[in-house]
């Protein structure tokens, strides 16, 4: 008959650890936890998109102390308990600082930023968000934009959402084409007088045949034929 191998109660809750590692556990996790908020706010809003920071910080956070004790026989179930308090009470502490402080939520969640502005791109706000073109042009078409003329305002979201308003379609103005290769043939020099983008901020204006110019709001000077048409609704 076999024997009946006894529990090894100690190993279980505390691991190949003591008592006395639970105050650095606290510490490592307090330590991992602002961490994992700078990394996230570096990242920009995309990469957190319909989650906040501190939903991504909690998600991450619960879900490597419960990983851990799973898969490492020398994790403690008692340091991993530990963990999951010392996380849950840092959110409830911050939510309840972001509630009563607009700059600490500011600084921590960020604030909407304005991409598109009259049908033109805010170059620097769009720098600080690390779009690429490719990428925000298909959010545009996915809401039936063509072109920035059909744009008024375009605004990323602390959630990294983008809201878009309208133009009313009679008020539709010739502007950047944001359709697949639109950018592929710039131009310095006009042959074929009509309305004209630049490529690097959207600003579009009327040329005649001839040198195409400096763009007057980023300065750059390759430009590409400018679309007039409406949405698409």
């Amino acid at each position: 008959m076999k024997s009946i191998v006894a529990i090894d109660w100690p190993a279980l809750l505390l691991g190949s650890e003591d008592w006395s590692f639970l105050p650095e556990v606290v510490l490592r996790t307090f330590i991992m936890f602002l961490i994992i908020i700078v990394g996230l706010r570096l990242m920009g809003k995309r990469g957190i998109r319909q989650l906040s920071v501190f939903e991504l910080v909690v998600i991450v956070g619960l879900g490597s102390a419960a990983g851990d004790p799973m898969f490492y026989k020398e994790v403690g179930l008692v340091f991993s308990f530990v963990v999951f308090l010392v996380i849950i009470v840092l959110y409830a502490l911050l939510v309840r600082i972001l509630g009563k402080s607009p700059k600490v939520e500011d600084l921590l969640e960020g604030k909407p930023v304005c991409l598109i502005r009259d049908g033109v791109f805010e170059v620097e706000n769009f720098k600080k968000e690390h779009l690429g073109s490719d990428e925000f042009f298909a959010e545009l078409r996915l809401r039936g934009i063509s072109q920035l003329g059909q744009v008024e305002t375009a605004i990323e979201e602390t959630s990294g959402e983008l809201s878009v308003f309208y133009v009313p379609d009679d008020a539709v103005r010739y502007g950047l084409s944001v359709m697949p290769d639109s950018l592929q043939h710039p131009v310095t020099s006009i042959t074929a007088p009509g309305y004209y983008s630049c490529i690097f901020c959207g600003y579009t204006e009327q040329k005649n045949a001839g040198a195409a110019g400096v763009c007057p709001n980023c300065t750059h000077r390759h430009w590409v034929a400018a679309s007039g048409k409406k949405r698409i609704t």
